[in-house]
């Protein structure tokens, strides 16, 4: 199985490299240096983000319903990404479509009063709604039949973190109300686009641990045996390609508010960039020789979420 190490992280680089570059340097995806026509082309990359993280949501449920088991996935994904694309999805909403929002973004970026956030944003972020809340219920054996373990249960840390963001984003909503001299309305105080920038950064939260008990739990099982790694090469890729259109699109503008103005979604991609490396690290060279453990379904240990807090008592199979 040594020599196949090399043949299989070879294929991870090819895949990724050759999704980037027929994705976003295909002719069609060709910017010139005339700006009269990088809209359209611009437009183009954005299809091709939408379509690498859409793609990546489909191969771990489709994995779990062919195997009729959830075993491997840590419950705590899930969990905590519903909530994470519930605020994505009001974030990008907000900036496309309210007036309030978007006149707000203007006057506290004068140089650059359209914001970076497009349609393929909010798309993708609805899709994820919706495909990570199927995710979440194949934990629910009642529905879906699926095996799943006993020890398959929330860790009382994202629990807290998952209700936490909640009172927080009240807080700010209430310190609006309280704070602005016209009830949010006034950009240069506290104003709704701070309630905004507070679900965005929920969701930076949400992404940075999200990925950490997953991490874990391929760490403690040896193994990344049930975690697809077909959603993490189409996720590195979408992460690759929206950093890039980021970029690009605020040295268009000439003006670099463009990414201190829509800091979620330029932390996002880093985020999102270093989470996915240490999964294909840990399955392609780590872990490469592991094989199916679902049957050996009695350890609790290899189920127990980074984040998990004990109750005095070791826990039984």
């Amino acid at each position: 199985m040594q020599a196949g190490m090399p043949l299989r992280l070879g294929q991870a680089s090819r895949f990724i490299a050759t999704t980037v570059f027929h994705l976003r340097f295909s002719p069609s995806a060709y910017i010139p240096d005339n700006h009269q026509l990088t809209q359209p082309s611009a437009a183009g990359d954005r299809l091709r983000i939408t379509f690498c993280w859409s793609a990546s949501f489909y191969p771990q449920p489709i994995n779990n319903f062919r195997r009729r088991s959830t075993t491997g996935l840590a419950i705590d994904f899930p969990t905590i990404n519903v909530l994470g694309f519930v605020c994505y999805t009001i974030y990008t909403s907000a900036f496309l479509y309210s007036p309030v929002i978007r006149h707000q973004y203007a006057a506290r970026h004068p140089l650059a009063e359209d914001p970076t956030v497009r349609f393929n944003d909010f798309a993708f972020a609805l899709h994820a709604v919706v495909l990570s809340f199927i995710t979440y219920t194949q934990f629910w054996p009642f529905i879906w039949g699926f095996k799943v373990s006993r020890h398959q249960k929330v860790s009382k840390p994202v629990a807290g973190l998952f209700w936490g963001s909640i009172v927080g984003v009240t807080i700010v909503i209430f310190i609006v109300l309280g704070q602005s001299p016209n009830n949010g309305y006034d950009p240069y105080s506290w104003a709704w686009i701070d309630v905004i920038y507070a679900l965005s950064y929920v969701k930076l939260v949400i992404t940075i641990v999200k990925y950490v008990p997953q991490a874990w739990v391929n760490y403690k099982r040896k193994s990344t045996y049930g975690w697809s790694i077909g959603q993490i090469l189409f996720d590195l890729s979408g992460g690759v390609l929206s950093l890039a259109q980021l970029l690009l699109d605020s040295s268009f503008q000439d003006d670099w508010s463009g990414v201190t103005g829509n800091p979620i979604k330029f932390l996002l991609s880093n985020v999102t960039i270093f989470f996915d490396v240490i999964f294909v690290v840990q399955h392609y060279i780590l872990y490469r020789d592991a094989e199916d453990d679902s049957g050996k379904d009695q350890n609790p240990s290899d189920r127990t979420p980074l984040l998990s807090v004990s109750d005095g008592q070791p826990g039984r199979s």
